[in-house]
């Protein structure tokens, strides 16, 4: 099947005439790239391993990588040491694994490394310590094609890692993390390299482990009108600041009503989008059961009277084809959308299903919910209509299921599995 470029890089395919490859250090190879127009080379290092899991339309879109939406992220990276077993254990109890797998992880590095092999060019800004896991933590982003040039590497304390238990038996997983010493800290070093971080930035990616570093960047991309996604997983310190500067939030599934106080989830929403008005959507990941959405509209008169939004949400999972695998969509006209007690909001709720995996086929949900925020990154710089965003946003999910660890199987936007999401 043909492979048809995003729209952001379709209109300079016609520049690249011609690449070379060349050998220079026997773990490297360097492809170098000759436009017709400019006349300009591109050289782009690329690890050996990484090479030789990649085609020639995947390469192509690396060699883009100039001419495309720069992502910028600023969060916590790590290692993960992710060990299989049949059974989480009992007390005291001894058992065995049945696969061991040793990778980055983390959630901005998880969410960066998916929009990386989507195809955005990402920049990642955080910090590692000087020691073996710190290098191996670069070592990998730096393959994936993450600009990692402006992270902090200490030479004193620790690098973060995880110890992750995938269950094989209820095929869900337990980590133990070690934060990494020192934290990101907001200093006057990182506000002087965050301006030149964020230079030619169109999109900010923020999570609330590093809440300091994280809130700073949202205010200098606020300065620069620069769109930030805001990942919640949980309620910390700061995090409310960072919520008032975002644009979008992806929520996981128990922090909307964690921190709304709200008796469900789609009520949650709508407190979110009263409270914060920058907002233009709100979204929880549930898991298997998909996702929910609630998007602000301002530039369209609600053809309906006010909807309350729990009657709105089950009127939309009337409308889904249970009998459907692939994750799909339903979403209702734009109305006033409202919750008991809480507020009412011009916009419109939408309900993702997820993809129904086989258990023969589901391995392990570790890093699935940064999976989908790295497939969100990459359908706003699209612009993806969020009914074809969720579906293919679960299909990233799902297919990250499949393989043990948060990266093993992240797909790269070749993937055929995602061919149906993005109209190919």
């Amino acid at each position: 099947m043909p492979y048809a470029l995003p729209c952001h890089q379709r209109k300079c395919f016609h520049l690249l005439l011609k690449w070379q490859v060349q050998t220079v250090k026997p773990w490297e190879r360097v492809v170098v790239f000759h436009t017709s127009q400019t006349h300009v080379f591109h050289v782009i290092y690329i690890s050996r391993l990484h090479w030789e899991n990649m085609d020639s339309m995947s390469i192509l879109l690396i060699a883009l990588r100039g001419a495309k939406i720069l992502y910028v992220g600023c969060g916590l990276v790590g290692l993960d040491f992710v060990a299989a077993v049949d059974a989480y254990p009992k007390p005291d109890e001894k058992i065995r694994t049945t696969s061991l797998k040793v990778q980055g992880g983390c959630n901005a590095g998880n969410a960066m490394t998916c929009a990386a092999r989507l195809g955005l060019n990402a920049r990642l800004i955080s910090n590692v310590a000087n020691d073996a896991h710190g290098r191996l933590i670069l070592e990998e982003l730096k393959a994936d094609g993450v600009d990692i040039s402006f992270f902090h590497v200490s030479e004193e304390g620790n690098s973060a890692f995880s110890y992750v238990l995938a269950d094989s038996q209820t095929k869900t997983r337990t980590c133990i993390t070690t934060l990494g010493h020192p934290p990101i800290s907001a200093d006057d070093r990182f506000k002087r390299k965050l301006a030149s971080a964020l230079d030619g930035a169109e999109f900010v990616y923020i999570e609330g482990g590093s809440h300091e570093a994280a809130l700073v960047t949202a205010q200098e991309a606020a300065v620069k009108n620069i769109p930030v996604l805001v990942d919640a997983e949980r309620k910390g310190e700061g995090l409310e600041d960072q919520l008032q500067l975002a644009t979008y939030v992806v929520c996981s599934a128990e922090f909307p009503q964690e921190w709304t106080g709200a008796p469900s989830v789609s009520n949650a929403l709508v407190a979110m989008l009263v409270a914060f008005p920058r907002l233009k959507f709100a979204m929880v990941t549930l898991g298997e059961n998909g996702c929910v959405m609630l998007e602000r509209v301002t530039d369209e008169i609600p053809q309906t009277d006010e909807v309350d939004v729990e009657q709105l949400l089950e009127s939309l999972k009337r409308n889904i084809d249970e009998s459907l695998v692939i994750p799909t969509c339903a979403s209702s006209p734009v109305a006033n959308v409202s919750a008991n007690g809480i507020g009412t909001v011009s916009g419109r709720l939408l309900l993702g299903t997820a993809e129904k995996i086989p258990p023969s086929e589901l391995v392990d949900t570790t890093g699935a919910g940064d999976a989908f925020i790295g497939a969100v990154l990459y359908a706003l710089c699209e612009g993806m209509a969020a009914e074809k965003m969720l579906p293919f946003a679960s299909q990233v999910a799902a297919i990250n299921c499949r393989a043990l660890g948060a990266r093993a199987s992240l797909p790269r936007i070749t993937d055929p599995r995602l061919a149906c999401f993005l109209g190919q």
